[in-house]
């Protein structure tokens, strides 16, 4: 009897090359030597289901566990050949990947995994000392929540009517490269969080002398002098209050009084003032320890420009809501007859528009008197009569304080920042645009939010599995940044540029690469293979030279793909149960 030709294709796209970047950053291993395997284990370790599973997150974009299954069934044979291991259907199973997260959850473990892969990281990608950013997000659902449950209300960066559990994250610039992170319940402070989360950083680098830049959260005077106490650089704006909101509008004075003497920061180009600026020194103490801080006072146009902007608009809105107090008189249009209601409201306009001084406002008052006679019916010559008076108030003008706007104009765009790094490795200037560098981080965040990781909506319930899917997630932000960099740093020192990622501009070119436009230049990629009664034979798509190029900037071989189509194992095709 003549038997069937079969015919089988898998689509493979990006997840080959994935898989390969996690080899080189020894993902499975590091993985492997810290999650716990029983004895009578069988099927693949837990480091390298974790990989497999992050590379169909990242290629997919899809957090889900139920999906996994139906995934690796699919490109089955493309992952036994990259991997070099027998794979079966079960190792994927909603029950081995929820055993993932609940050893990735364990604390002591996540924390020494993040030490090992940080400082393998670092050293075999040659990662320069660069700063450190340190800061908070948070990530809301719809969830009950529940007193020790990690979903709470709290001030929150999405949406504040639902709950949320917060992630504060180390970075190291300028690939964002997560460090260290730590997850905890939605309503707690962003300021305890930093000594915990800079002392995983200290413990991963172990070195002195790094620069460590974070939000006005990071200037509590505990957190600095935890640096200076590890012998660490901070860079920090200082919040406004107790000595600091005291001290600011004299720094302020100053500044204006020094005028052109201020030291400019330039654009790169040099053709645009970016900010002006000088700096005091100043003893800090805690707790029986002191040290020498640096205060710059700087004034950033941009951010000058930004709130006098919005001081117009209040302007112009609570010169509108004072004028509409009173109304001209008509149909359903209630009058003000008392002068302290008149005054009182007036004063709440101001104090909700923050432009109390800077506007005053004129008002009249209007009298109408009326004779009436007394009771019903007629009036007659000896009828009692009764005078009657109608009072309104009406605020007739409203006028700008100039000299007052001109003062505040003068103050603002003002801001303050902290240091403890000497002169010479952080000046005025370089620390000014190093702060505004803070969007590194930022980025790191908006990239765990959105497509491919899209860390929310979780399809977890467990607050163990929530912790667990937060920190597989941000070691596949990770593998994205760490596949941006290569590819920039690449480019950088060939001094080239890379076109053909964007579709619609085909000749457009770039020498700053996503990782989510790098990884979709791999998209399609189909492996096809022919099974014959004594033989199988493989075909991969041709890969384009913007793909082979690619190749090139990772460090990967250029035989990767085609390779799949010579290494087809000559066994039984279909997943072993």
């Amino acid at each position: 009897m003549r038997e069937e030709l079969s015919i089988t294709t898998e689509r493979i796209d990006d997840f080959v090359v994935l898989l390969k970047l996690m080899q080189q950053m020894d993902l499975p291993s590091i993985l492997d030597r810290h999650l716990p395997r029983h004895w009578l284990q069988q099927g693949l370790s837990w480091g390298w289901t974790a990989s497999i599973w992050l590379a169909h997150i990242i290629s997919q974009g899809d957090h889900r566990k139920l999906t996994v299954r139906d995934w690796v069934r699919q490109a089955h044979s493309t992952l036994e050949q990259v991997t070099g291991l027998d794979i079966r259907e079960t190792d994927f199973t909603d029950d081995r990947l929820t055993i993932v997260l609940r050893h990735l959850s364990d604390q002591q473990r996540w924390q020494a995994i993040e030490q090992e892969l940080g400082e393998h990281l670092v050293r075999v990608y040659a990662l320069e000392e660069q700063p450190i950013r340190v800061d908070a997000t948070t990530v809301s659902g719809y969830r009950d929540g529940g007193a020790d449950s990690l979903w709470q209300f709290g001030h929150s960066k999405d949406d504040p009517t639902l709950r949320q559990i917060k992630a504060m994250m180390a970075t190291l610039d300028p690939l964002s490269l997560p460090l260290a992170l730590e997850v905890v319940s939605g309503e707690q402070a962003d300021d305890r969080l930093y000594v915990p989360t800079i002392d995983r950083v200290l413990a991963c680098l172990g070195r002195s002398g790094l620069l460590f830049v974070g939000d006005s959260k990071m200037s509590a005077l505990a957190t600095r002098a935890h640096l200076v106490v590890h012998e660490q650089y901070y860079l920090t704006p200082l919040a406004l209050v107790g000595e600091t909101a005291k001290q600011m509008p004299d720094w302020i004075q100053a500044g204006v009084a020094r005028g052109e003497t201020l030291t400019a920061v330039l654009s790169d180009d040099e053709k645009q003032v970016l900010a002006q600026g000088y700096e005091v020194s100043r003893t800090c103490v805690w707790e029986g320890r002191s040290w020498q801080e640096r205060v710059l006072v700087v004034r950033s146009c941009a951010y000058a420009d930004t709130q006098r902007r919005h001081l117009q608009e209040r302007l112009e809105k609570a010169q509108a809501a004072l004028l509409a107090l009173t109304p001209p008189v008509g149909r359903g249009k209630r009058q003000v007859t008392d002068e302290p209601a008149l005054q009182a409201a007036a004063e709440a306009v101001l104090a909700k528009h923050r432009v109390v001084g800077l506007l005053t406002y004129t008002s009249v008052r209007h009298s109408e008197q009326e004779v009436k006679f007394v009771g019903r019916g007629r009036g007659g010559v000896n009828r009692p009569q009764q005078l009657s008076e109608r009072v309104r108030y009406q605020i007739t003008a409203v006028q700008r304080n100039e000299q007052a706007i001109a003062d505040l104009l003068s103050q603002l765009g003002w801001r303050a920042y902290a240091t403890n790094a000497p002169q010479p490795r952080l000046s005025l200037e370089h620390a000014v645009r190093e702060y505004r560098h803070e969007y590194h981080i930022e980025h790191g965040f908006g990239r765990l939010k959105a497509a491919p990781l899209s860390i929310a909506p979780m399809f977890v319930k467990r607050d163990d599995q929530v912790t667990g899917l937060t920190h597989l997630l941000s070691v596949a932000l990770r593998v994205l940044s760490l596949m941006e960099f290569v590819v920039r740093r690449s480019l950088q020192q060939q001094g080239a540029t890379l076109a053909g990622l964007y579709k619609d501009n085909p000749r457009r070119a770039t020498a700053t690469p996503t990782a989510e436009r790098l990884l979709q230049a791999f998209v399609p990629i189909t492996l096809t293979q022919v099974h014959l009664p004594d033989q199988t034979i493989g075909h991969v798509t041709p890969l384009t030279p913007v793909q082979e190029q690619l190749l090139r900037l990772l460090g990967l071989p250029a035989d990767l793909y085609a390779a799949l189509a010579w290494k087809i194992p000559q066994t039984a095709f279909p997943l072993r149960e």
